[in-house]
C-alpha cells in the first residue's frame, strides 16, 4: 500500500472524529528542533508549490523544487521556545511543523523527510495534473509503439522523428526520438522548444516564442546511437503559419544541431490519452 492509499484509508477512519478535531495547535504538530548554527533541510516526495514561515525569526529558501532549508536568524532564544510554524504545500498534500529552538547544536534536526503519516491530503487548485501522474503517463507513452511515421528530419546523418502526441487535460505529451547513424557520440548541450514562423521572410524579423516544458522525462545528456524522450507542454493554439519546433544542440567543438518541426495539423490530431496504456503496467 503506497502513501496516498494509506492517506485515503486514514481519512475514512477519521470521518467520525473530524468534528472533534477541526483545529490543530502547535503542541499537536510534529516538532523540529532548530539551532542557528545548523541548517535544517526538509525534503518532500514531490515538488513543493508553497512555503509559509509564520515569523521572521527563521529564514529559509528553496534550492530545488522538492527541498527547503531553514535556520534561525540568531541565538537569543531559550530552550524549547517556539520560533515559528512552517507550512509546506506540495501538489497533493499539506504539512506543518512547529520549530523549537535548542541551545544544544547536537540536538538540532539537520535532515527531515516528510513522512506519509505527516501528509494531509490536499486538492491544490493550482495543479491540474501532478508531476507524479505526469511522469507515469510519460513513461507509458515512451514505451508505447509509434503512431506517427511521416514527421521526421534528416541532418548530419541523424534522423529525428515524431513518435506520438497525446492530449491529457491541459497538456500535450510529445514523444520523439533521434537515430544517430554515425559513430560519434552526441553530447546534448541544450534542448529548446520553440514556436516559430513556418516561412521566414528576410524583410521581417522572425517571431520566435520559447516554450518551457512542464516535464522532460529523460534528463540524459548523451547518446551514441539512439535517443528517445517525452516532453510535456501546456496546451496551446497557434495559426497554420506557425510550427512547433524541438531542437537539440550539441556541445562544442562539433556543435551539431538537429530539430523537428511539428505542424499545427499534427498537434490537432493528438490522441486523448488511452488509459489502457496504464493497465499494461
Amino acid at each position: 500500500m503506497n502513501c496516498f492509499q494509506k492517506m485515503n484509508v486514514c481519512a475514512l477512519l477519521s470521518l467520525s472524529v473530524l468534528s472533534a478535531k477541526a483545529q490543530t495547535t502547535y503542541m499537536e504538530m510534529e516538532q523540529l528542533t532548530v539551532n542557528d548554527q545548523v541548517t535544517t533541510v526538509i525534503t518532500a516526495s514531490e515538488p513543493i508549490r508553497f512555503v509559509d514561515i509564520s515569523t521572521d525569526k527563521v529564514v529559509g529558501d528553496q534550492p530545488i523544487n522538492n527541498t527547503i532549508r531553514l535556520k534561525p536568524k540568531d541565538n537569543v532564544y531559550a530552550d524549547g521556545e517556539v520560533l515559528a510554524i512552517v507550512t509546506i504545500v506540495t501538489e497533493r498534500y499539506r504539512t506543518q511543523y512547529a520549530l523549537l529552538y535548542t541551545t544544544r547544536m547536537q540536538e538540532a534536526v539537520t535532515d527531515k523527510e516528510i513522512e506519509c503519516s505527516e501528509r494531509n491530503a490536499y486538492n491544490n487548485p493550482a495543479v491540474s495534473l501532478s508531476t507524479a501522474d505526469m511522469t507515469k503517463y510519460a513513461r507509458q507513452i515512451w514505451s508505447s509503439s509509434a503512431k506517427y511515421r511521416n514527421v521526421a528530419t534528416k541532418m548530419h546523418r541523424m534522423v529525428m522523428r515524431l513518435n506520438n502526441i497525446y492530449s491529457v487535460g491541459e497538456y500535450f505529451f510529445i514523444d520523439f526520438s533521434v537515430e544517430n547513424k554515425t559513430n560519434i557520440r552526441f553530447d546534448i548541450d541544450e534542448m529548446r522548444i520553440k514556436l516559430s514562423d513556418k516561412k521566414q521572410s528576410k524583410a521581417t524579423n522572425a517571431q520566435i516564442v520559447e516554450l518551457t516544458p512542464s516535464l522532460v522525462l529523460d534528463d540524459a545528456k548523451t547518446f551514441k546511437y539512439g535517443y528517445r524522450n517525452v516532453i510535456v507542454v501546456k496546451k496551446m493554439t497557434f495559426p497554420n503559419d506557425k510550427v512547433l519546433t524541438i531542437e537539440l544542440s550539441e556541445k562544442q567543438i562539433s556543435g551539431r544541431t538537429i530539430s523537428l518541426s511539428i505542424d499545427y495539423e499534427d498537434v490537432l490530431s493528438a490522441d486523448s490519452f488511452n488509459h489502457i496504456l496504464l493497465e499494461e503496467e
